[in-house]
């Protein structure tokens, strides 16, 4: 079975934020440096996550993320 490039980033995402279970937010800038992941490619990763609830993401002056709580998830 082929995991596409996107898929296997997304959950490189998903690893990084559960690694860092906390209620605070991680800014994408910060996942995007740690995983060595374009920013830029990074962020139409998360919007797609994000989209389907399976992180939570928070605009503003800059783009945080974080894994929503088991309460949350469908």
């Amino acid at each position: 079975m082929m995991i596409s490039s996107k898929g296997r980033y997304a959950l490189r995402v998903m690893v990084f934020l559960a690694e860092h279970n906390s209620d605070e937010y991680v800014p994408l800038k910060e996942i995007s440096e740690k995983e060595q992941i374009s920013q830029k490619y990074l962020e139409s990763i998360a919007r797609m996550l994000s989209k389907e609830h399976l992180i939570e993401g928070i605009s503003g002056h800059c783009l945080l993320y974080t894994s929503p709580s088991p309460r949350d998830m469908r």
